[in-house]
């Protein structure tokens, strides 16, 4: 029996996680979250209610959950855990646990988004997005995308049309802000998931046509499988070395061209979707770095996927969950 914890389980990314892992067998799983009346504790077996990620206590409160309850295994549902955990990655591994991280240089460059495009540069990667910290306001083609330099989905995001609007933001420019082409469309995008070895070889992918909702994550969405595509991650996969599940976004530009949107070194919040079709990336993590079984491409099911909401009650004086 292998005891696995998952972080952020209120959210779309960690329950989506958690519900993956109910199709291993032999697991035990654990949620994590700051949230005491959340749904949080439907999908996992054991509940603990976590501090937040930047508060002084938390890491001595993670090392002695992993400890209580003999976790084999963490896996990050945030973004802010992700980044705090690869911060003391070799602290937290002390503890015995395997700590679900890419590869830590991938990890911080994606939480800045213009040391990420200066690599891309470097390495002559042709299916990079134009972007500057010095913009000529003479030369732009509006619109054009303004921002955070490091952030996470499309949060702060901030579409521009005209220079009247973008001289507002002139200061923050720079140390806070990047500017970025804008890649017209009709908002779709290919979500892409790969699992890649310890030698960064990738063991299996799969591809989706999404639509985003407006809080960022995946709406609607749609199976394809594009090898231009392919071919894009097999190059990044040189450059940046990925190790484990981890999301690549493009989208089409108006020439017909490809262009990578950015990479999420993690599990993203469509992994339920992609569990449904056939493409369990939570299990993945478990057969192969616990249990040292090789992953191979697994069988994918053509269809779409439409995410609602939906109500979960939870009763007075009765054991519901």
């Amino acid at each position: 029996m292998k005891t696995v914890l998952v972080s952020g389980a209120s959210g779309i990314v960690g329950y989506g996680i958690l519900k993956s892992l109910k199709k291993c067998n032999n697991v035990t799983t654990i949620g994590t979250t700051i949230y005491d009346n959340s749904i949080a504790p439907v999908f996992c077996d054991i509940f603990e209610l976590a501090p937040r990620t930047n508060s002084p206590e938390y890491l001595n409160w993670l090392k002695s959950v992993v400890k209580k309850d003999s976790v084999d295994m963490i896996i990050p549902g945030i973004e802010a855990d992700m980044s705090f955990w690869n911060e003391n990655r070799y602290e937290i591994q002390s503890t015995g646990t395997f700590v679900l991280l890419n590869n830590s240089d991938l990890i911080s460059l994606c939480l800045d988004k213009w040391e990420f495009y200066k690599k891309l540069k470097s390495n002559n990667f042709e299916n990079t997005i134009y972007s500057t910290l010095t913009p000529d306001y003479n030369a732009l083609n509006f619109p054009v995308l303004l921002k955070p330099r490091c952030g996470f989905g499309s949060k702060g995001i901030v579409k521009i049309l005209e220079s009247e609007t973008l001289e507002k933001y002139k200061t923050k420019i720079g140390d806070e802000l990047m500017l970025q082409e804008y890649i017209q469309g009709d908002d779709s995008e290919i979500t892409a998931s790969a699992f890649f070895d310890k030698n960064s070889n990738i063991n299996a992918c799969m591809m989706l046509e999404r639509k985003l909702s407006t809080s960022g994550f995946t709406e609607k969405a749609k199976v394809v499988f594009v090898p231009e595509i392919k071919t894009c991650i097999d190059k990044l996969a040189k450059i940046f070395n990925p190790i484990g599940p981890t999301n690549f976004q493009f989208r089409k530009d108006d020439a017909g061209h490809w262009r990578l949107l950015e990479i999420n070194p993690r599990i993203s919040s469509s992994t339920s979707i992609r569990m449904a079709f056939g493409y369990n990336e939570a299990k993945m993590c478990v057969d192969y770095f616990l249990l040292n079984k090789e992953i191979k491409q697994p069988e994918i099911k053509n269809g779409y996927a439409i995410r609602y909401t939906e109500d979960y009650i939870f009763y007075e004086n009765s054991n519901n969950i």
